[in-house]
């Protein structure tokens, strides 16, 4: 029954010249990660498998390269990704809460209102910067990130509008958000402490609360920043934009201690 119903998916999506991936979970249940990984190393060059909407939660895609595949929509709740490649894949509104996601590539995929909570990053209690995920240059517009997320590569990302935070919390330690577009994000009052946001757009950005120990922010644009709270011990804002225009300066803590230069 299983593959006569994918048989009619195919046909069907043939003569509308669409991609066979869209037949995987056609009135037969979820995929497998093998009905997956089939379809992934059958699609052709510039045509990606689809798995729109689709569930994969929990399946175990250790090492594999997805070819820009569409995942819009699609539940990926606790699924194995460690080493895969989503580079250039289209993950909007996709759900990655408690994936696994070490050293995975999601850079210049498009993640517009993903869901990324509570994900495995680390293998060891020690969190080691070659463990962490790549999301550079990845469109992130409205996500919502939170757990442990640190040393994670942000740079040249659009993460306007998106929230980190969550149940868990959020920490970001060493995380890279250099030359990123961060207009408007909410950081939760996560731990920054080493993060870099060199040359980044902080236009409106909250960073309430958060611990912004020995942070970097040469050359970024932080008009409108709001950081009432936040822990200015050694943060560094050399050549900013719009120091004058920050939200609450007057309410940090370690002020003093920041190195501002113009």
């Amino acid at each position: 029954m299983r593959r006569w119903a994918k048989m009619v998916c195919f046909a069907a999506l043939i003569a509308a010249g669409q991609s066979n991936g869209a037949c995987l979970n056609a009135a037969a249940g979820a995929p497998t990660a093998r009905d997956v990984t089939s379809a992934i190393f059958r699609s052709k060059p510039l045509s990606p498998p689809s798995f729109e909407g689709q569930s994969l939660a929990g399946l175990d895609f250790i090492g594999l390269d997805f070819k820009s595949a569409n995942f819009r929509g699609a539940d990926l709740f606790g699924a194995n990704l460690t080493d895969a490649s989503m580079a250039g894949a289209d993950l909007r509104g996709a759900t990655l809460n408690r994936a696994t996601i070490t050293r995975a590539e999601f850079s210049t995929s498009n993640l517009e209102h993903a869901h990324i909570q509570s994900p495995t990053v680390f293998t060891t209690l020690e969190r080691f910067h070659r463990e962490g995920a790549r999301f550079a240059g990845a469109r992130m517009s409205g996500a919502d990130l939170g757990g442990i997320l640190d040393r994670t590569d942000f740079r040249w990302a659009d993460l306007s509008g998106a929230t980190f935070g969550g149940p868990s919390g959020i920490s970001l330690i060493g995380a890279k958000f250099s030359e990123a577009n961060l207009k408007g994000t909410k950081f939760g009052g996560a731990d920054l402490t080493f993060a870099t946001f060199r040359g980044a757009n902080l236009t409106g950005a909250d960073l309430t609360g958060c611990d912004l120990s020995k942070t970097d922010f040469t050359g970024a644009n932080v008009t409108g920043l709001k950081l009432a709270g936040a822990n200015l011990d050694g943060a560094d804002f050399t050549g900013v934009e719009g120091f004058d225009q920050i939200d609450g300066l007057d309410k940090t803590g370690n002020r003093s201690r920041a190195i501002v230069s113009r």
